[in-house]
């Protein structure tokens, strides 16, 4: 193909289609021709606000992040990938040289260049450039539309797998049942967890977490009339002790607490609810500042971490837990698009449901000519 239709962000919901120039790639990089797109929440954040802290749209920007496609074109110094290899993409190009690259945690590196995060441009386009070590060739039976899933499913490899070391046989809450809270459910389940409980204040979103993934979940019940958070969320933790039979110590309690919600009351009540000496995850963001009940948490020892995309070896997980048949990625993939749609698609995902009712777990773009059916 001779151009590189590309969709575009200008500033708050102003969205437009234009022609890039195809670019160029240097001597170890790729030319993906991109097939299939997953719309993240940062995708829709910028859409709506412009911004996602200190990270502002001050020029134009090519919106998208979660994607796989085919090589088109590789640089001199690449061996292991040709053209026509179906690849998924990691999207986030690091320095190499820095104090966190050099120690194995890439994805803290200060001059990250991260498709779709100001300034730069992101994957829905026709085209896009990328270091050759960053893209992860699919085995034979697995989609692109798997491969565009690798994105997220790398984020909960990260916080599940990676950071929280999970254990066959340990037990764990997730909070928040939206895309990425299901697939670290998937995660916890794929790595022999015995109990993954679901919470979440959305029904359906619950009754598919359990036929996902869960083996149990939750609904807490409302804030009630001048009760404070604090307040509400150590009720809600006593209240989903008492149903689900938790515990503070032995086989009963919860090894791991993911937070995947970002709301402050799932954070109080994540620490209340971890066991002594057990694991906490802030995977999820919400609001920039939040209370939580310290005293609990250094009393019980916690370990509390945060987690940011994806690092060394999460991807290469994902793919091999993907391909033995672990996690089933494709129940998540609710609604499918044309390029030509994108702007249907982002506001679908923003409402959260199609015009039909049908809710939004996860949408996929596809590239530009590709057809919604060739997945």
């Amino acid at each position: 193909m001779s151009d590189n239709p590309s969709f575009v962000l200008h500033g708050i919901n102003n969205v437009a289609y234009e022609q890039r120039p195809i670019p160029e790639i240097s001597d170890d990089e790729v030319l993906v021709e991109v097939k299939k797109t997953g719309i993240c929440g940062s995708d829709v954040h910028y859409l709506v606000a412009g911004r996602i802290g200190q990270f502002i749209v001050e020029d134009p920007m090519v919106l998208g992040h979660e994607s796989a496609g085919i090589v088109s074109k590789v640089g001199p110094k690449v061996k292991h990938l040709k053209p026509g290899d179906r690849v998924a993409m990691e999207p986030g190009a690091t320095c190499r040289v820095c104090e966190d690259c050099k120690r194995g945690r890439y994805e803290l590196c200060p001059d990250i260049v991260f498709a779709a995060t100001p300034p730069y441009d992101g994957t829905l386009a026709r085209y896009y450039p990328i270091p050759a070590d960053l893209c992860y060739k699919l085995p034979d039976h697995l989609t692109l539309e798997d491969g565009a899933m690798m994105e997220p499913l790398s984020v909960a490899i990260h916080a599940v797998a990676n950071l929280a070391g999970l254990r066959a046989n340990q037990t764990v809450v997730v909070f928040g049942a939206g895309p990425v809270g299901l697939l670290c459910m998937a995660v916890a389940k794929a790595l022999g967890a015995s109990r993954v409980i679901a919470v979440d204040i959305v029904p359906s979103r619950l009754e598919f977490a359990k036929s996902f993934a869960a083996t149990e979940i939750y609904v807490p019940p409302p804030l009630e009339q001048g009760e404070s958070r604090i307040t509400y969320s150590e009720r809600n933790a006593n209240a989903m002790k008492e149903k689900l039979g938790i515990e503070e110590r032995g086989k009963k309690a919860i090894d791991l607490v993911v937070e995947a919600s970002g709301a402050e009351v799932s954070i109080q009540t994540g620490i209340f609810i971890a066991r002594t000496g057990g694991t906490f995850v802030q995977l999820g963001m919400g609001a920039p500042q939040v209370v939580i009940p310290i005293t609990t948490l250094l009393t019980k020892e916690l370990n509390f971490k945060g987690s940011f995309r994806y690092g060394p070896g999460d991807y290469e997980l994902a793919i091999a837990l993907v391909e033995q048949g672990k996690i089933d990625l494709k129940p998540l993939i609710t609604h499918r698009f044309t390029f030509d749609q994108a702007i249907e698609a982002f506001e679908t995902t923003k409402v959260g449901k199609s015009p039909d009712g049908k809710p939004v777990i996860k949408a996929v773009i596809s590239g530009p000519d590709v057809p919604v059916d060739v997945i």
